[in-house]
């Protein structure tokens, strides 16, 4: 709703803003400045960019609402965004309605290490409502201030590169792939590879729906011309000749294959030892999911108090619920063994952890689970 409350005034505005949002990211102007937002179906989007080395945001707005304050889905966000190591602006949303409460809110997110600026911290937060309008421009400015304090810069002459935040196959049109170009211009007519498949770029489309030739750094666009279905994440490399591009392609694909018959080592509990003394791995990466809250800061607290030299314990998220997709793939993009206690794993999280190769290791009694860990640390933990 705050995206829809800015592309309308920009639109009552009398620019053109992307109201017919074709492609899940869009553009505004601010004072001549172009924003490109990327609308993220969830959280997990973060995590699945990261894992695959393609990384579009530069700032990360975390929507929290006034009367809610910090749900569990916020915390997950939250742990995506620092291990994404972005700029968080946080947008307190819903300041209109009755019994809100902006600053329980702020005390809130203290508690996730992110310190107000109002409070003597570093985080910017910003008082909104998508309905009045409240705070609306003061929010596009921090996050333009931000840009120039963060001297974000790309070079529009040189290869062009972009990443695919979104694909799928429209009738009529084959695959297509919305991608936010990185560095360079993409023009049409120009061959390409991304992630193993090879292709050459037939027509362009921007954030309105329009044909255009080309398209610069940070401006999203519908690209068609793909052979397969690129996948979420993937980058888009523009390539000097269609020859040189179906060669890499081919080498890729070959690549793949022997992937597949070699999975990468990730990390396990009992090998950290080994990891050790081979002059590998000085941090065990953990992620828990408790039945209930209390549950979890205990443990985190239990497993913070085991003193090792050789081996630390951090842990990259924590929250109660059942094991879910989106904690295999944060696990799988930050190298962690997930951890449960007195919880279920769903479905989809059970496939993705076998794909990813993640350890998931689950417990019903709490000391079970704070001792293996103690022994993972001070490597005692038999290997299975």
């Amino acid at each position: 709703s705050l995206l829809d409350y800015v592309r309308k005034s920009r639109v009552v505005a009398g620019e053109a803003g992307g109201i017919t949002q074709h492609i899940g990211a869009y553009r505004v102007e601010h004072d001549g400045k172009p924003i490109t937002f990327i609308d993220t179906p969830g959280h997990a989007i973060f995590t699945e960019m990261r894992a695959r080395g393609a990384d579009v945001t530069d700032i990360v707005v975390l929507v929290v609402a006034a009367d809610d304050g910090i749900m569990p889905q916020t915390k997950e966000a939250i742990s995506h965004a620092k291990a994404a190591n972005k700029t968080i602006i946080v947008a307190v949303n819903k300041c209109d309605v009755p019994g809100a409460d902006p600053m329980r809110v702020k005390t809130q997110l203290m508690e996730h290490d992110l310190m107000p600026v109002d409070l003597g911290g570093t985080v910017e937060t910003v008082d909104v409502s998508a309905i009045t309008g409240q705070g609306m421009e003061e929010l596009i400015e921090l996050m333009a201030l931000q840009a120039e304090v963060l001297e974000l810069k790309a070079n529009p002459d040189a290869n062009a590169r972009a990443a695919v935040i979104e694909a799928k196959v429209q009738p009529g049109k084959g695959p297509t792939a919305t991608v936010i170009v990185d560095s360079g211009t993409l023009r049409v007519g120009t061959p390409f590879i991304c992630g193993p498949f090879a292709g050459k770029v037939k027509s362009l489309f921007n954030d309105r729906g329009e044909q255009i030739k080309e398209a610069g750094p940070a401006t999203p666009v519908e690209v068609l011309g793909f052979d397969e279905l690129p996948i979420v994440g993937d980058e888009l490399v523009a390539m000097e000749n269609e020859r040189a591009a179906k060669k890499l392609s081919d080498e890729r694909q070959e690549e793949k294959r022997r992937e597949r018959l070699v999975q990468p080592k990730k990390s396990r509990m009992e090998d950290m030892l080994a990891l050790v003394q081979g002059g590998q791995k000085t941090e065990l990466r953990l992620i828990l999911k408790c039945d209930v809250q209390g549950s979890v800061g205990a443990i985190q607290g239990a497993v913070a108090e085991v003193q090792s030299d050789k081996v630390e314990a951090k842990f990259i998220h924590a929250g109660a619920g059942s094991i879910s997709e989106s904690d295999i793939l944060l696990a799988s993009s930050s190298d962690a063994v997930v951890l449960g206690f007195n919880v279920k794993v769903e479905g989809n999280a059970v496939k993705a952890a076998k794909r990813e190769g993640v350890q998931v290791k689950l417990y019903s009694i709490v000391y079970e689970l704070i001792d293996q860990v103690k022994e993972a640390l001070l490597g005692l933990l038999e290997p299975e």
